[in-house]
């Protein structure tokens, strides 16, 4: 593996297309991570309460195969959603609501640690940045089924994470935040060209 980009940002943001985009103009490898055949999702915004801790397991868990896949992978990727996120952000989160016990808070920390001392941090991470207002409206978009009644203030509470989350980062990682909130990326080919020259010059050179 040579270059390594991290996309992050929150549900329906649009990081999926964006990973997309960039793979195909840098000549990328791609990596998503496993939403539509998630068996944990649809029971979880039902119980979030009930399957909280399965579901950040099976993320973490298939998080963990992609970095295994990648480190072998020939030339540069980029992929969709960090492992850093799952800690940091929704599992912390669901914590702190009270939706994760204290015990299995802490397990899933303690094989967190021990999963990611094995893995290469990405070179850089591209934060993709938006409203809880824009989320929602991009959810509803895409209309996926398990989406439908995903509580508003969830959200909103994920933002407010990941803004925490990447100030904490932002002086000590090579951290991009963009902000989509006007940004149509099947649209606007001018902002997508600046935003390729602004990647490529914040990646480290490889001899």
């Amino acid at each position: 593996m040579n270059h390594f980009i991290g996309v992050a940002g929150n549900i329906g943001v649009g990081k999926t297309t964006f990973t997309e985009n960039i793979a195909q103009r840098l000549n990328l490898k791609s990596y998503f991570e496993s939403v539509i055949d998630n068996p944990y999702l649809a029971d979880f915004y039902g119980d979030m309460h009930r399957w909280s801790f399965h579901l950040q397991i099976y993320f973490l868990h298939h998080r963990f195969k992609t970095h295994s896949e990648m480190a072998g992978a020939k030339g540069g990727v980029v992929q969709d959603r960090t492992i850093y996120e799952d800690v940091e952000i929704f599992a912390r989160n669901l914590y702190d609501m009270k939706m994760m016990t204290q015990r299995d808070w802490d397990n899933y920390r303690d094989l967190f640690s021990v999963m990611t001392a094995y893995l290469r941090e990405p070179d850089l991470i591209i934060y993709l940045k938006a409203s809880t207002d824009t989320l929602l409206s991009r959810i509803r978009g895409r209309d996926r089924d398990f989406e439908r009644h995903i509580d508003p203030e969830y959200l909103h509470r994920l933002n407010i994470s990941y803004d925490r989350w990447i100030e904490s980062i932002i002086d000590i990682k090579n951290v991009m935040v963009i902000d989509t909130n006007q940004f149509n990326i099947f649209e606007d080919q001018d902002r997508l060209d600046q935003i390729e020259k602004s990647i490529v010059e914040r990646l480290p050179v490889i001899t």
